[in-house]
């Protein structure tokens, strides 16, 4: 809520889904490879947290992608690679990877 009212320093959260089926399904490998790449660029203005399943186990892992003042994007079925890719075209680029992403806000995208 702080990041989508303005209260927050991150212009960006990323929730990597860490229920017990995201992380069967390589939600760590996902969240090492961030935690990686965000730390090595130096990127202090992205939030990286965990949060529970979403109910979509069949699709894990996945990552729910907040940026100020935007719709929140759950993409589905990552790799560490497609975690990257999104880290640079989405929340750094400002461009959503419709090919990886189940849904914005509420409405499908695929």
């Amino acid at each position: 809520m702080d990041l989508r009212e303005g209260h927050s320093s991150a212009k960006a959260r990323l929730l990597v889904h860490m229920g017990t089926c995201g992380i069967a399904a390589g939600a760590r490998t996902v969240m090492t490879a961030l935690m990686e790449e965000i730390e090595k660029r130096n990127l202090d203005s992205i939030a990286l947290n965990i949060t529970g399943c979403a109910g979509l186990c069949s699709r894990e892992p996945m990552m729910t992608v907040e940026l100020a003042g935007k719709t929140p994007v759950k993409y589905v079925d990552l790799t560490p690679e497609k975690a990257r890719e999104i880290l640079n075209t989405h929340v750094i680029g400002g461009r959503v990877l419709a090919r990886y992403a189940l849904a914005e806000g509420g409405e499908k995208i695929h």
